[in-house]
């Protein structure tokens, strides 16, 4: 049985999506394996398509392929390495983009919701109680 994912290895797996290898094909099954071999995280393509952000980054990568393909840029052999940090970097903000963009659209329900129930902005921006630290209670 797949372990509980964490919100951290949650962000693992998205930075695996984002730094995807253009020489290796990009499935679900290929993703489970480097997230096992390179972060420990066992998984199963079910749980990992379970969380949101996981999903959403993994569709944006297959789409991205689809619609670039494999991008074969000639560089030389010394600015490798730059080319696919720069790679990675650009596939890893357009995510950032869109998850922005759902965040916000979910805010903006949020927000509707709030005022059709009467709910001010004072109490919105109440800060969270206190935790007491010798109990588990807030």
């Amino acid at each position: 049985m797949a372990k509980h994912i964490t919100d951290q290895d949650i962000e693992k797996v998205v930075s695996l999506i984002d730094q995807w290898d253009d020489e290796t094909k990009f499935t679900w099954e290929n993703l489970c394996a480097l997230a096992k071999k390179r972060y420990s995280i066992e998984s199963t393509r079910q749980t990992l398509q379970g969380y949101s952000r996981i999903k959403s980054a993994y569709d944006d990568k297959k789409e991205d392929l689809r619609l670039n393909g494999k991008r074969k840029e000639k560089v030389p052999p010394s600015l490798n390495i730059a080319a696919k940090r720069i790679a990675s970097l650009e596939a890893e903000n357009g995510r950032l983009k869109k998850e922005q963009e759902r965040l916000l659209a979910q805010f903006v329900v949020w927000q509707y919701n709030a005022y059709a129930h009467g709910i001010t902005m004072d109490e919105l921006n109440r800060p969270l109680p206190k935790k007491d630290s010798r109990s588990n209670a807030v």
